[in-house]
């Protein structure tokens, strides 16, 4: 991880660019974990597990939509 990474024209600071990473590396997880809840093993799952998970990818939506606050902030 660099420590003056340029995003947008902007000299990031390590701390920065590790909020960055959080977010691309959750984004990832999301996406996948959306792909998984529309599929059949999730359908197979017993209701209360389907119901963790969907909660559980609100969640990571949320977390996201803050740690783009963050970024924007920067």
């Amino acid at each position: 991880m660099a420590s003056n990474t340029v995003r947008g024209g902007t000299i990031l600071q390590q701390h920065q660019q590790r909020v960055v990473d959080e977010k691309t590396e959750l984004d990832t997880k999301l996406a996948k974990l959306l792909t998984f809840l529309d599929g059949a093993i999730f359908k197979s799952l017993d209701p209360d597990e389907q119901g963790r998970l969907t909660i559980q990818a609100g969640v990571m939506d949320k977390y996201s939509e803050i740690l783009g606050q963050r970024i924007a902030a920067f």
